[in-house]
């Protein structure tokens, strides 16, 4: 008798969907007029947060698909990060920002719910000599995101606006 998989790729994809749904409704909440706002002058602005989330995942398929890197040693990180910075400057408007969090969230998910388990075990070094699965990592960049949710929340507290998930409507 096989043992059920209790969370492999396809819940691990469900949940991608949930959070990505429920940043997108963060972000449907603040006015077009506020994505520029941001807590300090070096802060990332509403805007770039969001557009900054949607470049999690395209990183992610970079690492694991593009290149199948199986360290991170010598891996350029700063010029990832300035790529992303590139593009959360780029103006955009907020149905444009909204439909780039659908796409990536989307895109990402369906690449994540086809990975076999196999690909997912699979261990990375990491620099300074650790390691770790390309699930975990892959798990980081939802958490990531999650991160990056929490500081739009309290953005939206510095706006004025309620955030919906806080029952305090």
């Amino acid at each position: 008798m096989s043992r059920p998989i209790l969370y492999g790729a396809r819940q691990f994809a469900d949940s991608m969907r949930a959070v990505r749904r429920n940043t997108m409704l963060i972000a449907e909440d603040i006015p077009e007029t506020d994505l520029g706002f941001r807590a300090t002058p070096v802060t990332r602005s509403v805007a770039e947060t969001l557009v900054h989330i949607t470049w999690l995942g395209s990183s992610d398929r970079l690492i694991h698909e593009e290149l199948h890197l199986d360290s991170l040693e010598g891996f350029d990180f700063p010029a990832l990060l300035e790529r992303s910075a590139i593009e959360e400057k780029r103006s955009r408007s907020k149905a444009e920002i909204l439909e780039l969090l659908r796409a990536d969230g989307e895109r990402s998910a369906s690449w994540v719910e086809q990975l076999p388990d196999a690909f997912l075990a699979e261990r990375v070094r990491l620099p300074g000599g650790g390691s770790t699965s390309r699930f975990e990592m892959l798990m980081a960049t939802k958490e990531h995101e999650l991160q990056h949710r929490a500081q739009l929340t309290v953005l939206e507290r510095m706006l004025g606006l309620v955030p919906r998930f806080t029952g305090l409507a």
